[in-house]
């Protein structure tokens, strides 16, 4: 009768999910990058602790958290109200927001091409297809080529949102998987233009940015990003269920904002989080 019992509690004990030191991470493509030299910083630190990283753009990471598949959700923008409505739905509160890093979101071009700024305003005639000609903003006579992201990007959203003022993208655009694609379509045409976040700049050159055309251009470096000078600056976030913010999951969220998960914020090419905002 004993035997069995143990047998019994055996099997029962192998059907309960075993969370504890088994962390799931997934969403945002512009944070991946970090999140995986922030899961193998920590891992190396805390050998019990497992963490698994993948990607899928934003959009996928808040699917994720809604339907309790990830414990925490990568965002290169915030929540959107509706977002807020299924996690309350699925599991009874809104989900608790960390700002992790800061991004200067970098419009890149061909190491090739002449151009070397634009304002916000050229930005916008560009990517909805008003501006069609290189020379139309200073640079050689030749078509532009636009690359952009798939609409589950949290990048592709917050360019929309904050660069075309909600606007639609050129019908033109091509569209990417992700911004490392980007990035290697625009390295590999003299012609192309994309954006994305600033850790992914290998391959292809930065413009000097402009609020308006009175403006001074800006680099997106630490200092004119954290000072806002950047026109083209953001959060990035996790999100998380209230429920499971404890544990494991709450030390490593913790290490994250501390100076040494700072400094690999660095060390990837985003800029770290001022420290007023650090919880």
């Amino acid at each position: 009768m004993k035997q069995k019992f143990l047998m019994a509690a055996a099997v029962l004990l192998a059907l309960i999910p075993v969370r504890a030191g088994n962390i799931t991470v997934k969403g945002s493509d512009t944070l991946v990058i970090l999140a995986q030299k922030w899961a193998e910083t920590y891992m190396g630190k805390n050998p019990g602790t497992k963490i698994q990283v993948t990607g899928g753009g934003t959009g996928t990471g808040f699917a994720a958290l809604q339907n309790q598949t990830t414990d925490l959700c990568n965002a290169s923008r915030k929540i959107r109200a509706k977002e807020i409505e299924t996690c309350i739905k699925a599991f009874g509160k809104r989900p608790t927001e960390y700002k992790v890093a800061v991004d200067g979101l970098s419009i890149y071009v061909s190491a090739d091409n002449a151009v070397q700024e634009l304002s916000m305003e050229q930005l916008e005639g560009i990517f909805t297809g008003k501006i069609k000609n290189w020379k139309d903003v200073g640079g050689a006579d030749a078509p532009i080529t636009v690359y952009s992201r798939e609409n589950s990007s949290g990048t592709y959203e917050f360019f929309k949102e904050h660069v075309l003022k909600g606007k639609d993208f050129a019908s033109s655009a091509q569209t990417m998987p992700g911004t490392a694609a980007v990035l290697q379509a625009v390295a590999k045409d003299k012609r192309g233009i994309g954006y994305g976040g600033a850790a992914y700049g290998a391959g292809a050159r930065h413009l000097k940015i402009k609020k308006d055309s009175g403006s001074p251009a800006v680099e997106p470096t630490e200092e004119s990003v954290l000072s806002q000078k950047y026109p083209i600056w953001r959060y990035l976030y996790i999100y998380v269920n209230p429920a499971l913010d404890k544990g494991e999951i709450r030390d490593y969220l913790g290490w994250i904002q501390t100076e040494d998960g700072q400094k690999v914020v660095k060390d990837v090419g985003y800029f770290p989080l001022p420290k007023h905002l650090r919880n």
